[in-house]
Formats: structure tokens, sequence, C-alpha cells
């Protein structure tokens, strides 16, 4: 009994040790001395458990806590330069967090050195540091600090100034090197004696007078834009099977509608015209229908839903599976119809009735009967179309594709004898409804890709992304050489009625099949780093590519934090670029492929500015939502993305991205704000022009 209770006694004391060296593997201890009367060294040093380490002060891209400084009042004195350690920081790779990590183990001395202005100095913050072993890492740890003191005033200070400082105990290890503007490999920022609040302060009527209209100001894609979209749409959607049969049909019915065998000359010329007059109604009602659909679109999303949309994941994953679900429809895995009851409802109403309506109504007929190939293109133009920030995109798109839609009724309607020589009904048009179906089922992946970078859920990266468009693109290729077949295709038979096994393949096909293999070709490098530049407005940032074989050439922001990146520039004098961009901008992504790859403009922001890279569309939490006033309205800010957003607005009075802005370290415009533009040399003289106002 007596053993069984000293070995109870001696686990208990076990567990306790242990539990108490997990919980505190790191001890700190603080100190401040002055070290001369215009500054002070202030001391952190850790003992650190063995098999344990704590990580330094560079700052990697998704990796462990670093070691960071953090002051919530001073004043009589500011931080001066970075926090640094007395002894350069071990490197190694860590799978726990897939990248090189910079650490340091046993015991390590940081150091922050504090200017004095003179007179009473108080100042308190907290150090932040992040801890690890081989198997699991403890929370971030903050260890407060508290300190205040005298020194004498200025004047003093310079008739002291010829007595000679006495040494620190210990030097510092100092380096002449400029932090890399990389976030994976930048010091940590010093926290500037500068009020947030200033930095928040608007400056749009300061970026109104340095405005003279030489830069781009607008990145959404004009009206006219999005009308040819939908234009090109309503061209598509015209020669598939649903649509292009019907049109000889209907145009016949409208000119010979009303006449018979016997009729006189008189009599068939009336009906003519009365056809004519007929079919342009026809496709005035087309129009009609489809542009109502573009302001019922508006009217169910609202004006300030439109814009928030094309970074929202549930909607972003709803148009995938949307367009999924159409692609699959168009090569011939099923058919999207609508009630049976709904067409024959119509078709019976317009029978029964005359006069407008009843045009009115055959042309709704047409709207139901086609819908199972125009509903996925009417889709993936509504998709594009919604989350445009303009309200009226999608009726201006839905114009542009009725037109399209209606013109050869009416056409074909004045001149009759053009129906002669168009193209007749035939396998073709399958062929157009398959090669739609595999550009739905590729840009369906571009969908994902906003909510999987928005959420922060890796599922889809870059090599994912561009392996499935290869595949894609390659199979679609196979198919124009009649290498793939699918259910919709119809057989070809030769002069003895057998199936002819090796269809020859027309020439535009063939024309077809070259580019779409030689696509799938260009994007192969990609696979091991290669930029591609023609998809980069679509497949995801680089920084998701795990195996890169090319040296890297975009161009990495210092700081993802506002406040942050703004203290460090402070304290450092240096000039400041704020790249408000977003996961899902399209327009970001060609800036960074055809412009940031530059190598003058890549050394320029990388060396003389502090970039700071905010995404508006970031899902991550706040810690607390934020209660703000927007324009007289209380809203709450509650993820990364708003808060950006609402800094972009009332700081800068936009709302579209990309949009860059260069300030001084006190928030303060150096030069007119910039926008989506790809011309280089109109980039680069805004970079310059912003430095030299910084010099003056």
């Amino acid at each position: 009994m007596k053993n069984k209770v000293i070995l109870f006694v001696v686990m208990m004391v076990c567990a306790i040790v242990a539990h108490a060296q997990f919980l505190r593997p790191v001890s700190v201890t603080t100190d401040f001395k002055e070290v001369s009367a215009t500054e002070g060294e202030l001391s952190f040093v850790m003992t650190i458990k063995s098999g344990w380490h704590v990580y330094g002060t560079k700052v990697v891209n998704d990796g462990p806590t670093p070691t960071t400084i953090k002051v919530e009042h001073i004043s009589g004195a500011q931080l001066s330069g970075a926090l640094k350690s007395t002894t350069e920081p071990l490197k190694r790779y860590e799978d726990m967090f897939g990248t090189d990590v910079y650490y340091h183990e046993n015991s390590v001395r940081f150091v922050q050195m504090v200017k004095l202005l003179g007179g009473k100095y108080s100042f308190d913050g907290f150090l932040e540091y992040g801890a690890c072993n081989d198997e699991n890492c403890i929370p971030p740890t903050s260890v407060d600090f508290s300190y205040s003191g005298e020194v004498a005033a200025p004047k003093q200070q310079e008739k002291a100034a010829v007595q000679p400082d006495a040494p620190a105990e210990e030097s510092v290890v100092e380096t002449n090197e400029e932090p890399s503007a990389v976030s994976d490999t930048a010091d940590t920022a010093a926290v500037a004696d500068v009020n947030a609040g200033d930095l928040w302060a608007p400056v749009t009527e300061q970026l109104k007078k340095l405005d003279d209209g030489s830069l781009a100001t607008a990145t959404d894609n004009p009206l006219w834009y999005v009308f040819v979209l939908g234009f090109l749409g309503g061209l598509v959607a015209l020669v598939t099977p649903c649509v292009w049969p019907i049109i000889p049909m209907t145009v016949s019915f409208f000119l010979k509608r009303g006449t018979t065998k016997k009729s006189s000359a008189e009599e068939l010329a009336a009906a003519k015209r009365r056809g004519r007059r007929d079919a342009f109604i026809y496709g005035a009602s087309i129009v009609v229908i489809y542009v109502a659909l573009g302001l019922a679109v508006t009217g169910v999303f609202g004006a300030s839903a439109l814009n928030s949309l094309a970074t929202n994941a549930v909607f972003n994953i709803i148009f995938f599976l949307m367009l999924l679900l159409f692609g699959a429809s168009f090569i011939g895995g099923f058919e999207l119809t609508l009630p049976a009851k709904w067409t024959s409802a119509v078709d019976d109403k317009a029978n029964s009735t005359s006069g407008l309506l009843s045009i009115f109504l055959m042309a709704f007929t047409l709207v139901l009967v086609s819908f199972s190939c125009t509903g996925p293109i009417i889709g993936f133009l509504l998709v594009e179309m919604v989350t445009s920030s303009s309200i009226i995109a999608p009726t201006f798109g839905m114009l542009g594709f009725s037109l399209a839609l209606a013109l050869p009724f009416t056409l074909f309607a004045l001149f009759p004898t053009m129906l002669k020589s168009a193209p007749k009904s035939g396998g073709w048009m399958n062929v157009v409804k398959v090669t739609l179906g595999f550009v739905e089922l590729a840009f369906s992946l571009k969908f994902f890709s906003v909510a999987d970078l928005a959420y922060g859920w890796g599922l889809l990266d870059r090599e994912t992304f561009l392996a499935l468009w290869i595949v894609l693109f390659a199979l679609l290729g196979c198919y124009l050489i009649g290498w793939v077949r699918f259910p919709h295709d119809e057989e070809e038979y030769d002069e003895n009625g057998n199936v002819v096994v090796h269809a020859k393949t027309s020439v535009p096909r063939f024309f077809m099949a070259l580019v779409s293999l030689a696509f799938a070709v260009y994007m192969v490098p990609g696979l091991w780093g290669a930029p591609l530049k023609a998809v980069s407005a679509f497949a995801p940032p680089m920084k998701t590519q795990d195996f890169n074989l090319v040296e890297a050439k975009e161009v990495k922001p210092m700081f993802t934090d506002y406040e942050e990146g703004m203290a460090y520039a402070a304290a450092h004098g240096k000039p400041v670029m704020i790249d408000f961009t977003g996961y899902g901008c399209v327009n970001c992504r060609k800036m960074e492929a055809a412009v940031f790859t530059d190598a003058t403009v890549s050394d320029i922001m990388t060396n003389d500015y502090v970039l700071i890279q905010l995404y508006v569309d970031d899902k991550t939490a706040l810690p607390s939502p934020i209660e703000v006033d927007d324009n007289g309205e209380k809203r709450k800010l509650r993820t990364v993305g708003d808060n950006w957003s609402y800094l972009q607005s009332t700081k800068f009075g936009a709302t579209a991205q990309p949009f860059y802005v260069l300030l001084d370290g006190a928030g303060n415009p150096l030069n007119k704000s910039y926008s989506y533009d790809e011309d280089v040399d109109k980039f680069l003289d805004w970079l310059r022009e912003g430095l030299r106002n910084m010099n003056r």
C-alpha cells in the first residue's frame, strides 16, 4: 500500500511538471535602460526549454507566429528602427507550415531601441511570440511591459553631448540591409508614433486635386463591352439545334399566313407586308422578354448585392454548380427542359388569340422551347454580368443577346431569298453545342477558385486548376478531330448504309481543334511555374503553386495589414504603395501578370516602396465585429475584407479593384490614384512621380 501511494505521488508530480513545461516552455524577462540622454534600450531575454524553439522577427506567409512588439501608448519617446535579435536566427524547412522558418533555440535576446525626446517619457505595450516543438505549438503568447522615466530637456542634452556616452553592456547585432519587400523575409514592423485615426482620415479631395485625368480611374467593363458580350452569346445560341431549325419555319409562317394557292398577286403582296410587320413584332417581342429577364435579375439581387456577388462564396459555388450542370447538359449528359405544360399552355394561348398578343405569345413559346440550348448560354452570361458592379449590366447584356437572337427572324422576313443561301441544319450545330459545353466546364472552375481563395480552403491550387484546363481543352481538340464522340453526335454512313468509323474532319473543325490542342500545350509549362499570362486572369495566383521550377517574378507584399505597414513606413521614412485587390478580381490578375512582372516596376515596388496588399474579399473573420457609420447608416464589419473595403471607400472614395494609391508615412497622397491600365511606361511614371514628391 505504501509503495502504491509513493508511486501515485511521483506520477502526480511528473504530470504537474510535464503540464507546466507544456504550458510554459519559454520564460521571458523584460528590461529597459537609458543608453544615453537621447536613446533607450528595451530588451526581452527568453529562456527556451530543450526541444522547443521561438520564431524570429521575420514574417513568413502562412507561417508561424513571429516575434513582434506592439506599443499601445507612448509619449515623450518613439520607437527607433525595428525589433532585432542579438543573435542570427536559425533557418530550416518545417513540414507543419510548408515553408522555411526562422527560429531561436535555448535562449535569445530581442532588443528594441527607443528614441527619447527629452523630459518625461512613458510607454507600454506587449511582446508577442510563437513557440513550437517537433509535435505541437503553443498559442501566440504575449508579455506585457510598461516603463516610464525622465531625461534631460533638449537644451541640457546638447550641453551634455560633449561627454562620451557609456558603452552599452551588450551590443546589438546591427545590419545595414533594408528589409525585403517579400512578406516571408520582411522584418516585423516597428510601431511608429502615428495615430491610427489619422491614417483613416479621408483624402478624397487631395486625390481629386492631384488627378489630371491622365490615368485610368475605372476598372469595370464598360457597358458597350457587356452589350457585345451578350450579342456574341446570342449569335452562339442562334446556331444551336434548338433555334436554327425554327427560323425558316417561323419566317415562312409569317410570310404565308392568310394566303392560299388561289390567292391573287395583290393578296400575296399584302400578306408579305403583314408578314414582315409580324416578323418585326416577333423579333421585338423576343427583345422585350430577354430585357425583362435582365431587369428581373437586377431587381432580385438589388444594386448593393451585385457588387458582393463576385466574391461571395455561396454565390460562387452556386455559379460553379450551375455552369457544371449546363456544361454536362451541352455535351449530352441530359436535357435541360422546362415543364412541357408551360410550353403547351403558352402555345395554346397563342393559337386562341390574335393580333399583337398572339405574336408576343409565339415569341414567348420560342423562348421556352429553346431553353435547353439558350438556358446555359444565358446562365453563363448572367453570371458574368451579375458580378459586374454596374447595376444595369444584366439589362444591357440581355439587350445584346436578344438582338442577336431576334435579328435573323426580321432579316429573313425582309429578304426571304437569303434563306436559300443560309446553312442547312445538321450535325454541325451539335458540334457548336458540345464545344460550348467544354467552355462552360472550364469556366465553372474559375468560380470555384474564387470561393476557394476567399475562404482559404486550399482545395484548388494553381497546378490542379491548370491540369483540369489542360485535360478539358485537349479533350475538346480530340472531339473536334473526331476521336471522341458524345450521345447526340449523329452517325455518318457510307453508300451501303454502314456506319463510317473514320469520318472525315471538316476544315473548320480541324482549325478549331488546332487552336484547342495548341492552347492545352501552351498551358503545360504552367505546371512547373511558367507565368502563362493568357490565363493569369482566371487561374489562381502563383502563390498557390506548390511545385515551381521557375524563378518567382511576382511582386510580393511586405504587409497585408494597413496599420502595420503604415507604422513600418513611418518608422523607416519610406513611401507606401497600397494595392486594393480581390481574389475574384480578373483585372487585378491581369495587372500583376502584365505590369508587376516588368523588371523595373518590380525593382521600384520592392526596394523603394513599402507595398501593402489589401484583399477586399478576404473572408477571414475579425476578432469581433466593428460597427461603423457608412454614409449615415450603421453597419458592422465582420471580415478582414469588409475592413479593407471600408477603408478604400471612406479614405479614398473608391470601390472598384484594382485600385492603387501612393502615400507617405502619415497617410497623405503622393500622387493621383491608379487603376486598371496595362501600360508599363505609364505605371512607371506614376511610381517615379510618387518618389519625387516623397523626397521634396
